[in-house]
């Protein structure tokens, strides 16, 4: 089975944060910010949504940036994916 996201909906899959800071202290789980950067696991066709026409710019294997707090976080096959809309996708890293 797989996720097939729906018009511009894009399903990804966070980065893990690290454990330590530069300088090798350890976080604790509380002080962890939550990860901006993901990888882009599935992407919607795109089309008439809202009653205009959407590109999708992004593709699947994209390293991208979202938003702080966007997004539906789904847990699927044991991993977990957060759904956004492309809007909510910050930039893309290159």
């Amino acid at each position: 089975m797989t996720i097939k996201p729906l018009a511009d909906r894009v399903v990804i899959k966070m980065e893990e944060t690290p454990e330590t800071t530069k300088s090798g202290i350890i976080l604790a789980g509380s002080a962890k910010e939550k990860p901006q950067i993901a990888s882009v696991v599935a992407v919607g066709p795109g089309g008439l949504v809202d009653g205009k026409e959407t590109e999708m710019y992004v593709k699947v294997g994209d390293k991208v940036i979202t938003s702080k707090y966007s997004g539906t976080e789904v847990k699927f096959d044991e991993e977990e994916y957060t759904i956004v809309r492309q809007s909510d996708i910050l930039a893309i890293v290159e």
